[in-house]
């Protein structure tokens, strides 16, 4: 097993402090978060700002590919005629990069539940991309996928995601679906059975675990369940990385839309870590969701092995750079303040 891995295991060692957050009565959402696995932030963005300028923004981006797609025409609603995607969340052409992704990294209402979740205003944000789904396209060819982005062995609280919700994602729409109370029970599960497949990991696919129906049946049994988390333009969810989770397929013809945004402390990176971090935004490249930690980045979309010739070298539209996205990309140091 690689190194990178072992050091990995050790992440409950550096923030014993975080693990005992998760312990003690706060009197506000963070004891529903630590409960339940998740938050939902209502009105973490106004509802007219995440409509009119990022969910534009996400749709105005896919249309800017000379490939063929017409948002207004179904029949181009195919992968021929889209960038490269990984289950419609776009890792490739620089766009974890465009200044509407940094604009919401910077959002208080998005900074803050981070801030007061980890107890430090002192925070890096992963390199995550976005997610355009077309509903009932023709080529469609969705499975469930539930899964969980922390490894067996790694212990306790260690990362919390994030989306930003830009479109109505009601009963009928695509949107998130959570095992509420999976991540209580994560150590328990893994103790009681053994982790598939996981002699050799690969760093790359390190703080990733994919369940099979026995394995839900099992959390189940245990009284956990299945919900899909309703939300509106605008609201923030977050989730323990632990906790079990996958998407909705949409019965809708809404056009569903997410950012991704995850942040934890800036003091849990390494100085290697934070060094290949900062060479990731010079390059305007997309990460894993981890901030501080299994990094790695996902580097060019490519076709049949080759460079996708759509690809960029920089985003449509590049972030304004202040010293907030210098510190959370981890290119200035806190302690240079």
């Amino acid at each position: 097993m690689s190194s990178t891995v072992t050091e990995q295991r050790t992440f409950a060692a550096l923030a014993p402090s975080l693990q005992a957050n998760a312990q003690v009565e706060h009197g506000d959402w963070r004891d529903d978060f630590f409960k339940q696995g998740f938050y939902v932030f209502k009105n973490a963005v106004s509802r007219e700002k995440a409509t009119d300028y990022y969910y534009a923004k996400a749709l105005s981006w896919l249309q800017s590919f000379d490939n063929g797609f017409d948002l207004n025409n179904r029949e181009t609603w195919v992968k021929e005629k889209l960038p490269q995607s990984f289950k419609n969340m776009y890792l490739g052409y620089c766009a974890a990069h465009e200044k509407f992704m940094w604009d919401a990294r910077v959002e208080p209402g998005i900074v803050e539940p981070f801030e007061q979740l980890w107890g430090t205003n002192e925070l890096l944000v992963s390199f995550d991309t976005f997610n355009v789904t077309l509903p009932k396209r023709k080529d469609d060819d969705f499975r469930p996928w539930p899964h969980v982005d922390q490894a067996p062995e790694r212990h306790g609280l260690a990362c919390v995601q994030g989306l930003l919700n830009l479109a109505p994602a009601g009963p009928e729409d695509g949107g998130l679906l959570l095992m509420v109370g999976s991540s209580a029970l994560f150590e328990e599960y893994f103790t009681s059975f053994k982790a598939r497949g996981r002699t050799d990991v690969d760093a790359k696919h390190y703080d990733f675990y994919m369940f099979e129906p026995e394995d839900i049946a099992w959390f189940e049994s245990k009284g956990c369940h299945q919900i899909k988390v309703n939300a509106e333009p605008g609201d923030l969810v977050l989730w323990d990385s632990r906790t079990i989770h996958h998407v909705a397929p949409i019965k809708s013809d809404v056009i569903r839309s997410v950012l991704y945004i995850c942040m934890t402390p800036a003091n849990l990176a390494k100085p290697e870590d934070i060094q290949y971090k900062a060479e990731l935004f010079k390059r305007f490249e997309a990460t894993t969701h981890w901030p501080h930690c299994n990094i790695w980045g996902h580097g060019k979309a490519r076709v049949n092995g080759e460079i996708d010739p759509l690809e960029r070298n920089e985003p449509l539209e590049k972030p304004v750079i202040t010293d907030q996205i210098l510190r959370m990309a981890g290119v200035k140091f806190y302690a240079d303040k």
